[in-house]
């Protein structure tokens, strides 16, 4: 069952309307001041960084997105195949239906056949944390594709309005603690599409965790996903109430504020309804070490790996654009490049006393 909903996953992003209806990422409220006189080649860009012991060319990982139905192999090849090529990271989809069915491993494998030097994340959800072995599901996990950390992915909208979805959730916060303590690996926790808060970011550090994925509100939705997934099989009452909860989430730039706001040394990747390199660059200035991107390369990567690097290359040398426009030769110089916010975005920050930096 579970192999066969993430096809069905799959294929409703591909081909369904999962988009947040009402509700935007607000990074547009993000003013990036221009520079007319950078003193830079653009060949002089460089934004190269580190993360747990591997070097990313540019500051980009691709996001979960599948695994764990045969038809799901080539996917994931194609977008390792890009990632390699690119020298970026990737972090596989969710891992349970493999370590459920080990046939379904190769789904998966396939990353690491690709390259062995690419910084790959493995994924388990936080319902398979209330599991007793959930060390050895996480230790699992990260075994079978020699992954340089572990994603474990916080969903809880989603298995509640998901047919047959998880809704035991007291615990994983304890269990959390406790898999930190024992994995080897850096430990990522990453939100579906609803967003960090400030609250449960600080929750979240007293872990141990080593990142924060803020996975923001104004892209996929996952409550879209589940209202299309539980359509399909007649159960109205889920589809209702995955209806109702369409744009459900703290959008992304706000969540970005609040996460960044504690003032943390743990990395923050910036994900959710990033399409394009001019919002990456918004999202590092708000605080992100990292930024993810899934569905804009969910259609390229049916394809082959030079259509998830052609819209990979765009995002990137927008991205060396926008720094070159704000007189910024690193990642760490983009990152205190001058601001201002406005709009929703100023409003959120003024409102939730974020005290995050708005300067020019």
């Amino acid at each position: 069952m579970t192999s066969e909903r993430k096809i069905s996953h799959l294929e409703i992003c591909r081909d369904r309307e999962v988009s947040s209806k009402e509700k935007s990422t607000h990074l547009s409220d993000v003013e990036l001041v221009h520079n007319a006189l950078p003193e830079l080649n653009f060949e002089d860009v460089d934004l190269s960084v580190g993360i747990f012991g591997k070097t990313l060319s540019v500051p980009i990982i691709i996001s979960a997105m599948t695994g764990g139905h045969p038809e799901t192999k080539k996917v994931n090849e194609n977008l390792a195949k890009a990632a390699r090529d690119l020298g970026i990271g990737m972090c596989v989809g969710s891992q349970r239906a493999a370590i459920e069915n080990p046939k379904l491993e190769d789904s998966f494998l396939v990353v690491r056949k690709v390259s062995n030097e690419i910084f790959v994340m493995a994924n388990i959800g936080a319902a398979q944390l209330l599991s007793p072995k959930a060390v050895d599901l996480a230790e699992r996990a990260i075994e079978m594709i020699d992954a340089d950390a572990l994603a474990v992915h916080l969903n809880p909208l989603q298995e509640l309005v998901q047919p047959g979805g998880d809704t035991r959730y007291k615990g994983v916060l304890r269990s959390l603690s406790r898999l930190a303590a024992s994995v080897k690996k850096p430990i990522i926790v990453k939100e579906t599409g609803c967003g960090i808060s400030r609250d449960v970011a600080k929750k979240l550090l007293g872990t141990g965790v080593s990142a924060i994925d803020v996975a923001g509100a104004g892209g996929t939705s996952w409550a879209a996903v589940e209202y299309h997934n539980a359509t399909l099989q007649g159960d109205s009452m889920k589809a209702g109430v995955a209806e109702t909860f369409w744009d459900w989430g703290i959008p992304t730039a706000m969540s970005l504020c609040e996460v960044s706001s504690l003032g943390s040394k743990v990395k923050i990747i910036a994900s959710g309804g990033i399409g394009n390199g001019l919002d990456m660059a918004r999202s590092m200035v708000l605080g992100a070490d990292l930024v993810g991107v899934a569905r804009p390369l969910l259609i390229p990567a049916f394809e082959s790996p030079k259509a998830v690097e052609a819209k990979l290359n765009r995002m990137i040398r927008e991205l060396k654009v926008a720094s070159l426009l704000t007189g910024s030769r690193t990642v760490k110089e983009l990152k205190v490049a001058p601001i201002i916010l406005k709009g929703e975005l100023l409003n959120w920050v003024t409102k939730r006393d974020l005290g995050v930096r708005n300067n020019a």
